[in-house]
């Protein structure tokens, strides 16, 4: 904690009233400000002007404000009072309201102007200003244009700031009413009077149960239909978080009969209502989120197209061009890689899939040189940037993301390469396939032409996506998509123990550990005791694995878990981590968490604006705890963050599992324990493991661990691309009517 933050522990909490003489910084986006305010009655110190420090939204120089909080001494910056809540009214002295006017906070309106205004109405110049603007003539040389000019930087000004109370009135937090008036702007009142529940899919970091409770305050009737659509769509919509692309109908109904307390008839009609609207979508008894919906037949049509249509070149020889490769790369192919490039060149969609050191990157190489030399326009990528570098790496040719691939458009909210504006490619190469959720799919072959020859490489072994479907393994299901699936591992020549011991797991057996005096890359640390785990895990990324192996443990070594609560879990983790790593330095305090210069942050969302993506980790290089600001490095790009968007960022010393996929780390910490009992799977571990590069050491319960091994029960999702591959389950509808401006990007 920083000084500053201790001692506002420290003190009693009060109430100061001032009028504000100067702002020294304020944030737009998030409200934070740093305000030189003349307090009624003096400071601590003795002194009339103190400064105060706070979130609050369109603050003014001039403005009378009343802010709750705590005299804190600063280090640097000494006396000043840290406000938890702070709100300003109208100034209604005259000396008040000429800074008021003067400040700004109408464009054109400066100190001369801002004079004859309020010398002319005194201390009713507000009320005329909002009831009665006309009288501005009565101003000696101002025109009507500046009169209206003058009127409308008023109504909108006051218009923020009526729509930040009534949203702080409805227990929404300063942060999180800034970024709400952000995305309606003038709308605010009327779209969250309207229909709150729109906050669930507008605004990241706003959920279903808290649009849930703004909109019993704002009258939205327990049992109205608009509830009743709403929580089905949560129902569905949580689903999707966990994987799933639809709900059996009779299922979906006791579900939100269960959350909502609401008479089944108004949910059955709900239901038809959404259905009708093109909301949701009823195949056959299977509930989708429309665009859900959408997503998966788009995959299977595009993909039965792409199979159907012949390629942009002409066919290559397999014998001829498989010998030139061997030559040429001095390698020789085992029956199985053989037999996989001959289908990449002979077919127009396939699959290649096996699990670590079977030999995919040399596939993706091989077929990479054999397109290359025919002068083909291929394209190399992976769903995340770090699986791109690898692939680039690899292949010693240009490798991108999906989403860069495809080139997201913020302006226009979606993805330049589109059905309508398809990919100029006569290749495309994914690696991590197994990572690209449906949604992902339908928008990467949307924007293929049918002539375009696909690869898809992965591993159907590790976890599916974490976004909705479960693409790779339903393709390769479905029967209708060439595939060749790699069993031969290729030893490394340094040990190769994390290898052998993927393999072992995902044959459902246990740890092999190599003879006394054999190098190995790969540990285990038995441990049943929580407690002990934890220690043990921290002298291993603190001291242990950087002593021996010559690692960073804030740049190589990675501590995977399965989940993100209890001791063993990431959050706990993460503040452990952090305080043995990095305790030291100006924070930045967020939501319980202090960010610090070093500190090894992950990006949460997509967030298209800033060009950052779901799972991205980066370091943070710079720290302003008075921006509040601070500056991440992802992989040399560097990108900024003010206080609002810190719910974007995680600590990520430690990470679930989950969030791993599609990385690797020279080193990994996996901690397994048996409160992680509701998650231990075999895949989980499989995918864990795969995670590391040059060591990997498991540590804790061995009774976990078998848990883990013997569970490969994994749940099954709900999906229907491998049906729909086999044959149409219903005709692709048409996309609902377009959302208004103020709606956000769809999720590609």
């Amino acid at each position: 904690m920083s000084p500053a933050r201790a001692a506002a522990a420290a003190g009693p909490a009060e109430t100061i009233f001032g009028s504000v003489k100067s702002l020294v910084y304020h944030d737009e986006r998030s409200g934070w400000t740093v305000a030189s305010v003349a307090v009624r009655g003096g400071t601590p110190g003795g002194s009339d002007t103190a400064t105060v420090v706070g979130s609050c939204t369109n603050v003014w120089e001039g403005e009378e404000i009343k802010a709750t909080g705590r005299w804190v001494r600063h280090p640097s910056h000494g006396l000043q009072f840290q406000a938890d809540a702070m709100e300003c009214v109208v100034p209604t002295s005259a000396e008040g309201l000429r800074r008021y006017l003067a400040s700004g906070i109408i464009k054109g309106v400066g100190p001369k102007l801002a004079d004859k205004i309020v010398d002319q109405f005194g201390e009713k110049t507000i009320e005329v200003l909002e009831k009665d603007s006309g009288r501005l003539k009565e101003i000696k040389g101002l025109g009507e244009a500046k009169r209206r000019a003058i009127k409308a930087g008023w109504d909108r000004e006051h218009g923020a700031r009526d729509a930040m109370i009534f949203l702080q009135g409805s227990g929404i937090t300063s942060g999180a009413s800034a970024k709400i008036y952000r995305q309606y702007g003038a709308n605010t009142v009327a779209v969250v009077k309207e229909n709150p529940y729109r906050l669930c899919t507008d605004v990241f970091g706003i959920g279903f149960l808290k649009a849930d409770d703004i909109a019993r305050k704002v009258g939205v009737p327990k049992d109205s239909p608009q509830r009743a659509r709403a929580g089905l769509a949560h129902v569905l919509q949580s689903l999707a978080e966990e994987g799933h692309c639809y709900c059996e109908k009779p299922e979906l109904l006791l579900e939100a009969e269960n959350i909502l307390s609401i008479p089944m008839d108004v949910l059955e009609q709900a239901l038809a209502d959404a259905i009708a609207d093109n909301r949701f979508a009823d195949d056959g008894g299977r509930i989708y989120l429309h665009k859900l919906h959408r997503a998966e037949r788009i995959v299977a049509d595009r993909v039965l197209a792409l199979l159907d249509t012949r390629a942009s070149f002409r066919p290559i020889a397999a014998d001829a061009a498989v010998a030139w490769v061997a030559r040429k790369l001095s390698f020789t192919l085992s029956p199985a890689q053989d037999r996989a490039v001959r289908m990449a060149l002979e077919s127009k969609f396939s699959v290649v899939t096996g699990g670590p050191g079977v030999g995919k990157t040399t596939i993706i190489r091989a077929l990479a040189e054999i397109w290359c030399a025919k002068e083909l326009d291929v394209r190399l990528v992976a769903p995340t940037g770090r699986a791109a570098r690898r692939m680039a790496e690899s292949t010693g040719r240009d490798a991108a993301t999906l989403h860069r691939l495809l080139k997201w458009n913020p302006a226009e909210a979606r993805f330049t390469y589109t059905a309508d504006n398809p990919l100029p490619a006569d290749v495309v190469v994914v690696d991590e396939s197994s990572m690209i959720d449906v949604e992902l799919a339908a928008s990467l072959f949307s924007a293929l032409r049918p002539t375009t020859t696909v690869v898809l490489v992965g591993d159907i072994d590790q976890l599916p996506s974490v976004g909705p479907g479960n693409v790779l393994r339903d393709l390769i299901a479905s029967d209708v998509v060439p595939y060749t699936r790699l069993d031969v591992v290729f030893r490394q020549k340094t040990g190769g123990w994390i290898v052998r011991n993927a393999h072992r797991v995902n044959e459902g057996k246990g740890f092999e550990t190599p003879p006394p005096g054999e190098f190995s890359d790969f540990f285990f640390v038995p441990c049943e005791d929580p407690e002990r785990t934890l220690r043990l895990a921290l002298e291993l990324v603190e001291r242990r694995i950087p002593a021996r192996y010559n690692l960073s443990p804030l740049q190589d070594v990675q501590v995977l878990t399965p989940m993100r609560k209890n001791l063993l879990g990431a959050d706990n983790l993460n503040a452990v981590l952090q305080q043995g790593l990095n305790p030291h330095g100006p924070a930045l305090h967020r939501a319980g968490r202090a960010y610090r210069v070093g500190d090894r942050v992950m990006q949460m969302r997509n967030d298209y604006d800033k060009d950052v993506f779901n799972g991205d980790v980066g370091f943070v290089r710079a720290v302003d705890p008075d921006g509040p600001s601070l500056v991440v490095d992802f992989d040399g790009v560097e990108v900024s963050y003010t206080a609002s968007d810190l719910d974007e960022l995680v600590h990520a010393y430690a990470t679930s599992i989950h969030k791993s996929q599609g990385s690797e780390y020279p080193a990994v910490v996996i901690v397994l324990a048996t409160q992680h009992f509701k998650l231990l799977q075999r895949n989980l571990l499989y995918t864990a493991i795969t995670r590391g590069k040059k060591l990997v050491c498991v540590v804790g319960s061995p009774r976990a661990v078998s848990l883990a091994i013997r569970n490969n029960e994994t749940v099954r999702r709900r999906t229907a691309l491998a049906e729909r591959l086999k044959g149409p389950l219903s005709p692709l509808v048409p996309a609902p009517a377009a959302a208004p401006a103020s709606a956000p990007p769809p999720a590609p």
